[in-house]
């Protein structure tokens, strides 16, 4: 399901005015990433348009802002080197450190 322009306001809204969202945004994406359901995981692309911009992380990261789009798409499948220069260039926008914790099950 194709989100709407306004969800993806209100996203960006609240991440700008509530660090803690966008923190908790930021565990929750990764959280579903390592677990394997990349379709929530999709959220990256939401914290993208909402910390540093596909534009910004094109010229940060010295690739085409499509080539970015298509990677957070529905259909994208970033490689290990992209997936991991998106999340340092997101973590530095946001000045947020991400840290790995395990728990056993």
């Amino acid at each position: 399901m194709a989100l709407t322009r306004e969800f993806r306001n209100t996203v960006t809204a609240r991440v700008e005015r509530e660090p803690r969202f966008r923190d908790a945004l930021f565990t929750e994406t990764l959280n579903a990433y390592f677990a394997g359901d990349t379709t929530v995981g999709k959220a990256l692309r939401d914290l993208v348009n909402a910390t540093i911009g596909f534009e910004e992380l094109a010229l940060t990261l010295k690739k085409p802002s499509k080539s970015l789009h298509r990677m957070l798409g529905p259909g994208g499948n970033p490689s290990t080197d992209n997936f991991f220069s998106i999340l340092s260039a997101l973590q530095k926008k946001a000045r947020v450190k991400l840290r790995v914790t395990a728990k056993a099950s």
